[in-house]
């Protein structure tokens, strides 16, 4: 397996983990019994961490299918170059360090992150559309 798929493969299971923190953590705030509901009831947005978790798991999910898609494109190519190594392991380390500072509030620093992750993807996009890139 490419160094790319296996950051791939990482981040399925962070993904994974977004979806497990955010979940219990509203169980916790709103109780199991909701969980367990149909949950056609109006609720109050979620606050402090649970809501946090809730925001960075969308975050999570609005960038990811479009790493997907540049780490799938790198491969089918056979374009997996130290630039296209460099973008997925910015993009999977990035989204690691994003989570705890999104559950803790830690302002600034956590949109730098962010960004981290962006040029990880922007760095497989290169990769996968120009293999000689001088770096």
């Amino acid at each position: 397996m490419s160094f790319e798929l296996a950051m791939l493969a990482a981040s399925c299971v962070l993904c994974f983990i977004h979806i497990v923190l955010a979940s219990h953590s509203a169980s916790f705030q709103r109780g199991y019994r909701w969980t367990a509901s149909a949950r056609d009831a109006e609720v109050p947005p979620l606050t402090g961490t649970a809501g946090r978790l809730e925001r960075a798991l969308r975050n999570f999910v609005e960038t990811f299918p479009v790493f997907v898609a540049a780490v799938f494109l790198v491969h089918a190519v056979g374009h997996e170059t130290a630039l296209s190594k460099w973008g997925a392991g910015l993009y999977f380390s990035a989204r690691l360090v994003y989570l705890p500072l999104y559950a803790f509030g830690v302002p600034l620093l956590r949109s730098l992150v962010w960004n981290v992750a962006f040029v990880g993807i922007v760095l497989l996009l290169l990769a996968s559309v120009w293999p000689d890139l001088p770096y």
